[in-house]
């Protein structure tokens, strides 16, 4: 067996901050977009060989609802490598920063944010100086 890509879903109440928050800051473009009544209730945003995607809870509870509750109980921690990790820094301004710039003991550079939905994104740029 090989595994060729993980992309992760990320649940959310509305889906239309999120893509903004990844296309307008960082540069995603949506690939696929699922509407759900006069929403969207499913999106896939990518960028180079990097994808995301965002289901609403909505949406979710309709396609899957063994799994319902699960979906509606937590946030997602995303870690995402990055170069050039002061541009990142530049795109999230007036964006919520729940872990301020930092260099690791293990030498990355890192600045952590909420996304619309409340997801903590972790950029780091690894093997960063300062």
């Amino acid at each position: 067996m090989q595994v060729k890509r993980i992309t992760p879903v990320l649940f959310v109440p509305e889906i239309e901050p999120c893509v903004a928050f990844w296309s307008e800051r960082l540069g995603f473009e949506k690939t696929v977009e699922v509407p759900e009544g006069d929403r969207l209730g499913f999106v896939i945003l990518r960028k180079g060989d990097v994808e995301i995607m965002y289901q609403s809870f909505t949406s979710a509870e309709k396609d899957a609802p063994v799994i319902a509750k699960e979906i509606n109980q937590g946030r997602t921690f995303l870690y995402v490598d990055v170069e050039g990790l002061d541009d990142v820094i530049a795109a999230m301004k007036g964006v919520n920063v729940v872990v301020p710039p930092r260099t690791t003991f293990y030498g990355a550079k890192e600045i952590g944010v909420n996304d619309p939905a409340g997801h903590v994104i972790m950029f780091a740029e690894t093997g960063a100086q300062g």
